[in-house]
């Protein structure tokens, strides 16, 4: 590992997952009204789509966390907040020339499981009637193993969801604690075992490295509870400290995080355990066994990335229900109001609850492109004529120190990723980032890509 290179390039930078990243978007440009003929034109080209469903509840604060959530223990909310996601969905299908046919779709919070089963068997019975289910599809759900019981895993599993994301975060209690997260180590494996038996064919642990206090043993304990439950996906996500948006993560001192280097060496530590354990490496920071549908569709070059992660499918059109929840037809992003209780307004007005989004130039989709090839591919590649454009020009100069660093291969209209790249690779795709260099932020909206 290289010293120089974390210090040099351990600098603020987008995740990726869009393009334009969401605070380059033209909120005051864009009405719900021009969010339903985005809907409306891709439905017509292409009606297979993917639906994410935002339930953003949760009983108590996990500090470390940087994702749109309500604390509350009144579960008393669950039913109008159901109410306004079903709403929502009519106005889609009003939209929508036609019956959709769901490729994928995704519970995420917040927390799901904090709703009851039969909340959400209600939820979604209502949704699924209006739609076609393909025998090849991607249903899955985010899972808090201390609050997933048994009946929400076969309730779900009768609804056909076959993939549960368990957010494992690290097996050390005492880390837990310190970030406010309740669960123990039995309750991982008691709801990985569950869902095993009642018959999910891929089971996902999100693992966090960079937390507060954690070290090496940490990881390496991590890696043998992975060797033992064999996961079939490992989701290992870097710590995003983002004090400055999330107050939470005030809660403990900045002293206590690994940064830089030694931050990036409980990445490799965990990457090594993984691939001696048969895992591949899938884009950024994902891992999953070979007979996993991720493995296959990376093989088969069909690996897709979207606000939902990395997936098998790619539909024209994603829908996003919920509190900001975000859609996107490739020739538009739309994100919806954040607060519950504003969402939730918005839809009982008979509106989209749009509040911003964003128009995709010629130039963005290009871009976009690129970017989602580096994330999917490690590489890329243009023609002679986009190679004279101005944005492909600048973004070849800006990567002249990572060539000279030996992170990236170029050739002519072509670049490849290389095997050390792979840890900047959200620096390698800043340099193709035409609206960050035009405006850079004022202050630090990013986390560090380190």
């Amino acid at each position: 590992m290289n010293k120089d290179l974390f210090a040099r390039y351990d600098i603020p930078a987008p995740r990726y997952t869009s393009y334009p990243t969401v605070p380059y978007w033209k909120e005051d440009q864009f009405t719900p009204e021009d969010w339903g003929k985005y809907v409306r034109a891709a439905f017509s080209d292409d009606r297979d789509i993917s639906l994410y469903i935002h339930l953003p509840f949760c009983e108590s604060l996990c500090t470390y966390c940087g994702c749109n959530k309500h604390i509350t223990k009144n579960h008393k909310l669950e039913h109008p907040y159901i109410e306004a996601l079903l709403k929502e969905w009519r106005l889609y299908l009003d939209a929508m020339p036609g019956r959709p046919v769901l490729r994928e779709l995704h519970l995420g919070g917040g927390t799901p499981t904090f709703f009851r089963p039969e909340a959400l068997r209600f939820l979604l019975e209502n949704i699924l009637r209006d739609v076609t289910v393909p025998e090849t599809r991607d249903f899955g759900f985010e899972a808090h193993p201390w609050s997933a019981s048994e009946d929400h895993l076969k309730t779900l599993y009768e609804l056909g969801f076959r993939r549960i994301s368990i957010g494992v975060q690290d097996f050390d209690e005492e880390l837990m604690a310190l970030v406010n997260r309740k669960q123990t180590v039995e309750s991982v494996v008691r709801c990985t075992e569950q869902a095993r038996a009642i018959g999910y064919e891929s089971v996902n642990f999100d693992l966090i490295f960079g937390l507060p206090k954690q070290n090496i043993s940490h990881i390496r304990k991590n890696a043998e509870m992975v060797a033992q439950l064999r996961p079939d996906r490992i989701a290992f996500y870097s710590y995003a400290h983002v004090p400055w948006l999330k107050r939470s993560q005030c809660a403990y001192s900045e002293a206590d995080l690994p940064v830089g280097a030694a931050k990036r060496a409980l990445y490799e530590g965990g990457r090594s355990w993984f691939l001696s354990e048969s895992y591949e490496e899938i884009g950024m920071d994902h891992f999953a066994l070979p007979h996993d549908p991720l493995s296959k569709a990376l093989r088969e070059g069909a690996l897709h990335r979207n606000f939902m992660g990395y997936t098998p499918y790619k539909t024209r059109l994603m829908i996003g229900l919920g509190a900001s929840a975000i859609g996107d037809t490739w020739d538009a992003f739309a994100q919806n109001e954040k607060n519950v209780a504003q969402y939730q307004q918005r839809v009982q007005e008979g509106h989209f609850p749009v509040f911003k989004g964003h128009r995709l130039t010629a130039e963005d989709r290009r871009i976009r492109q690129h970017i989602l090839r580096l994330m999917t591919q490690f590489e890329t590649h243009w023609t002679p004529e986009e190679a004279q454009t101005d944005a492909m020009s600048a973004a070849l100069a800006r990567l002249e120190p990572l060539l000279a660093d030996g992170l990236v291969a170029i050739r002519p209209f072509h670049l490849q990723v290389s095997p050390e790249g792979r840890a900047f690779l959200r620096n390698i795709c800043l340099a193709f980032d035409a609206h960050y260099w035009r405006k850079q932020p004022d202050g630090q909206i990013f986390s560090k890509t380190v």
